[in-house]
Formats: C-alpha cells, structure tokens, sequence
C-alpha cells in the first residue's frame, strides 16, 4: 500500500476521503453532556461501532501549539511552536508565533498534496491559516476572513457562496459553523483526499459543558459530522486542548498577577513574565490562562526563584527551562528560564494594569495547563489492531490514516 514519511512516521495514503476535526476548547465532558442530553444523536450512534479514545493535548494547552502539533504529528520540540506568543531573545522583543518563519517541520497536509493529493483546510480564525498551509498546495482559508480569499493567495475564489452563510463574526459561534459549513461543501464539491477543519473555543470559553449553548454548540457539530459521514469520509475528531472555569465560588476570577509578584520581590527590571496565550483575540479570556514562562535576569538564582514561585497559592507547579522541556517537549530556545503552570481554578497575569477584564460577561474559563490536557479523540470507523499507548491529539493523522478499518 503506499505510504509517505513525514517528520519520522508512516502514513498510509487515505483509502477514502479523510477529514480530521479539532474543536478548539473541547473538553471530553462537552460531548459527554450533548450525547446524554440527547443533543448529538450521530455521536451517540458511534457507540459501539466506531473508536472512542481519550488523549492529552501538549503543554501550554493553547491554540498555536497544538494545531500545530496536529498537523505536523509532532510535540513542539520538533515543529517549534511553543505558544501563541513568545519573548524572541535574539528580536529582543514579545512577538506572536503566528508567521511560518518559526515552524521548524513540515506538514503532514503539505507533504501529501506535493505527493499528489488534494487538500482541503478552512481554520475559523485567520491567525492560524498562514501556518497550517505552509507551502501547502490546495485549498486554504479562515472563515474570519473568508469574503477576501483569493485563487492565488487560498486556492479558491468563492468561500462565501461555498458556505452559503454571511460572514460571521469573529466571536460567535457562528465563525466556527462556517468552517463545517464550508468543509461539508468542499467535501462535496472538490472530493479533497485531505481536509483539516479547525473552529474556535469562543462558546468554550463562555459556556460549561452541559449548559444549553454548550449543548447547542455540540448539536450543530453533530450536524454536520453526520453529513461528513454520509459523504463517506473517514473522520477524526479531536481537541487542541481543554477548558476549565477559573474562578472562586462567588465566580469571581482568581488570577495570580505573577509579574506583579516578582516586581515586588526583586524590582521592576529583574524579570519578564510571558503568557503564551496571548493573541489578537483576548476580549473571551483577558489574555490570562495557566501556563506561563519567566525569563530571569542576571543576578537572580532561577533555581531559588523557582522554589519561591511553586509555593504561590494558585500555582501547580513551577520548573526550570530543562525539567519544562522534558517533561512538556518544548523548544528550549522558545520558553523562558522557568515555567509556571497554575492550579485547575486559577489563571496566571502579568501585571493587573495589563489585562482588560471589561470584555467578560460571563465567569472567566481558560486553559494552558496541564489541568486542560485531556482531549477527545474519537474516530467514525472501527480500529480493530489499535495498539495500546498514550494517545495524543497529535496522533489524529496516524489513527486516521493507518488504524481505522
């Protein structure tokens, strides 16, 4: 059967059309409450008939990190994206992680459509699409920006009229159907060998699983999958990470502002607090989530510091550059001298005058941390020789092209 290499593993060419599905945000428990709630009725179908696994996500549990890891099959040491957001020490300058410049592997959507395949990816938000088609040759475009694609630019000249949808706003649900909507159509129209969707984690970030926007959020994914489903393709699902409320039990935020804390110990220029979560889009989460690096200036003892900082209340856990690295397969180029993970229930900040709370009307969920690393990953086909291991979300591309019956 043929196969390609892509970053050290096999794939098998898909026997089908295959489409691979990360839900930003999805928790296993968002499924879990839309199936019992009678919400999901092509996902209760499966039950029996198709696989059901659950993985860990990579750490920090963020968007970049993981849709990138996805799509290349690889953890960040390899592909190199650490976060959304990092310190570039030789820039001597914060930077989003959002331009192809820093991805050190190849996809695994890239290889297969230089091999021939056609590929497919729509992503809901546009600060992704640059690198997940990365010298990709196909179809590429974010329902964000999905009224200025080009032929030459996306591969495709008519996104709005394939989604027969207006153009949503960045934060609605709404950005996350349009990518269904449109994947469903590609699937349809081009009969791609590859699609990769990836929504949004805007209802996540509002709404527990269980509530009846959850639910709701859930019902329309299942729609659509179903549809996927009776197109014939093979379908992977899974998650870039978790979500967890972040708030006390008055739902009040509880954030540990950590660079205000070190400011206080050792001054104002002794260290630089990073949060990886940072993006464009911070009016759902106030750029705050639970992971976080710290860059130690001269003078100061990281290992002391890093004691000081793990007896925090709120913080998890606190390590140095190369316990981080190995033990959550970071570019140790890309992270600070330490990294900081927060407990379930709290988020890390940098400053308290950094951070605009004034966009959240609901209590505050986010994500980064070790507490937000189990994922979905559940398949519409059996896998009747399916090796016992730890299965990450980053293996979506091996379940679906080498296990699946």
């Amino acid at each position: 059967m043929r196969s390609l290499a892509v970053n050290g593993r096999r794939y098998r060419w898909p026997a089908r059309p295959t489409v691979v599905v990360c839900v930003d945000g999805c928790e296993p428990e968002y499924l879990n409450q839309a199936i019992s709630a009678g919400s999901a009725p092509w996902m209760a179908s499966l039950n029996g008939r198709a696989t059901c696994l659950t993985a860990d996500c990579v750490v920090p549990s963020f968007t970049n990190p993981n849709n990138l890891s996805i799509v290349t099959g690889t953890p960040p040491s390899v592909h190199g994206i650490a976060g959304n957001y990092f310190y570039d020490t030789e820039a001597r300058a914060e930077v989003m992680m959002n331009d192809p410049k820093y991805l050190r592997a190849g996809t695994i959507l890239a290889a297969f459509a230089d091999a021939g395949a056609k590929v497919a990816v729509v992503t809901a938000k546009d600060k992704l699409r640059t690198m997940l088609g990365h010298r990709m040759k196909g179809i590429c475009f974010s329902s964000e920006k999905a009224d200025r694609v080009t032929r030459a630019e996306n591969g495709i000249a008519d996104a709005m009229a394939l989604a027969e949808m207006p153009l949503p706003p960045v934060y609605s649900a709404e950005l996350s159907e349009f990518v269904f909507a449109a994947g469903c159509a590609l699937l349809e129209r081009e009969r791609p060998d590859l699609v990769y969707l990836s929504t949004t984690d805007y209802v996540q970030h509002k709404h527990a699983p269980g509530t009846p926007a959850a639910n709701a959020f859930t019902a329309m994914l299942d729609r659509y999958l179903a549809r996927l489903d009776a197109l014939g393709a093979a379908i992977v699902l899974t998650a870039d990470h978790g979500m967890n409320a972040k708030t006390d039990a008055f739902g009040r935020p509880n954030i540990v502002f950590l660079q205000d804390v070190l400011d206080r110990w050792h001054g104002p220029d002794a260290t630089r607090v990073i949060l990886p979560i940072t993006d464009p889009y911070v009016v759902h989460h106030g750029a705050l989530g639970s992971f976080a690096t710290v860059h130690v200036g001269n003078g100061l003892d990281p290992a002391a510091l890093c004691r000081r900082i793990a007896e925090l209340p709120g913080i998890d856990s606190a390590m140095l550059r190369v316990e981080a690295c190995r033990r959550f397969e970071l570019p140790p180029d890309r992270i600070g001298d330490l990294v900081v993970v927060s407990e379930r229930l709290t988020v890390i900040g940098s400053r308290v005058d950094r951070h605009d709370l004034s966009g959240l009307d609901a209590p505050l969920r986010s994500h980064g941390g070790t507490s937000e690393q189990q994922v979905p990953l559940i398949a519409n086909r059996s896998a009747p020789d399916l090796p016992t291991r730890r299965w990450r979300n980053f293996d979506a591309f091996d379940l679906a092209l080498n296990h699946l019956a």
